[in-house]
């Protein structure tokens, strides 16, 4: 491997075929830290509107700091992965008492929710400092490379590519080095059909010699998912809905307000079932039928909550969901005869 040279193919090739990303248009390490939480197991076509709409209502670390829990938790809704979000402001919080954001690898690792590779992309992005930034696509592009045939579901094996990223790193451009990475991970040396006509270093590329690139990385097959099945029951009575929310100390999705499943409203009188939504989560496939009524009684906990008022709260994607199948969203019904 010439490796000078397969640096300046490959930075070329970044300079003249990177996709025009918002977060790519700055080098304050704010925006940058945010877009790379966001990305994380997060496709960019469903980021780049979430992170636009978060720099809107939180353009400064300090208004995310500042930011009310429902107020932070609804701009994120969508998104997935809540803890995300929390970990955000605990980490804005941390930066607003050190007076800015920290400027050094070991500095931003200590932040809440930050691992090794956000700290490494922020460190190189926003700071220029020398640390090869190593997700999945840096991970496949580094083991077709050296056609390594070691299993990345293996901590060893990551633990090994990741110092041979770091090995191939122009460490003159750490910015544009792991992002160039990055960028060939996402759109040319893909995971299932590599497109190698297409990739800069290709003549480097050890899998490419030898025909075995689509058979790279080797990786432990994922566990299936679990098909979980329950009722949500909608209720609906002078523009309000009937909602519950999350207990604090709940392990997911704490402080959330969602719609009442069918067994938590003793006594809802079925109207209309609309359908089946599904919604999945790590290794859980919800399948959850929506059904429309009435209820004379409200359990203890719940709440009318106005449909007006709704974009505004942090209401569970599954509900959302359901909401929508019923004929409610954005804040408003689209069929009116659900308030009858």
């Amino acid at each position: 491997m010439n490796l000078p040279r397969l640096r300046k193919q490959l930075l070329d090739w970044y300079r003249a075929s990177a996709r025009d990303l918002p977060w790519r248009q700055t080098r304050e390490a704010y925006p940058i830290w945010l877009s790379e939480v966001m990305l994380q197991q997060t496709r960019v076509a469903a980021v780049i509107p979430y992170y636009e709409k978060f720099l809107t209502l939180f353009p400064t670390v300090e208004a995310l700091a500042a930011a009310p829990e429902q107020t932070l938790l609804a701009a994120w809704a969508g998104l997935g992965y809540y803890s995300r979000a929390r970990n955000l402001q605990r980490a804005a919080r941390n930066i607003v008492e050190l007076g800015g954001f920290p400027s050094t690898y070991e500095a931003i690792a200590e932040l809440p929710g930050v691992g090794g590779y956000t700290a490494a992309a922020v460190a190189s992005i926003a700071f220029d400092l020398p640390h090869a930034a190593v997700d999945g696509n840096v991970l496949r592009v580094v083991s077709r490379l050296d056609a390594d045939r070691g299993d990345i579901g293996s901590a060893a094996v990551k633990q090994h590519l990741a110092a041979r990223a770091q090995e191939l790193m122009d460490r003159r451009e750490p910015a544009a080095w792991n992002q160039a990475v990055m960028e060939l991970g996402a759109t040319v040396c893909l995971p299932r059909n590599p497109q190698c006509l297409l990739c800069p270093i290709a003549s480097h590329c050890a899998a490419k010699a030898l025909g075995i690139a689509g058979e790279l990385p080797v990786k432990t097959r994922k566990q299936r998912k679990e098909v979980v099945r329950y009722s949500v029951a909608i209720a609906i009575k002078a523009g309000r809905v009937l909602f519950l929310q999350r207990a604090s100390d709940d392990l997911r999705l704490q402080s959330f307000w969602e719609l009442p499943r069918l067994e938590q409203v003793p006594g809802f009188e079925v109207r209309q079932s609309v359908g089946t939504v599904r919604h999945a989560i790590t290794y859980n496939d919800f399948h959850v039928e929506v059904l429309v009524g009435s209820l004379r009684k409200i359990p203890s906990g719940a709440r009318w909550i106005p449909i007006g008022e709704m974009p505004e709260l942090a209401i569970t994607t599954a509900s959302r969901k359901a909401l929508a199948a019923a004929g409610v969203a954005d804040g408003k019904v689209v069929h009116k005869h659900l308030t009858s």
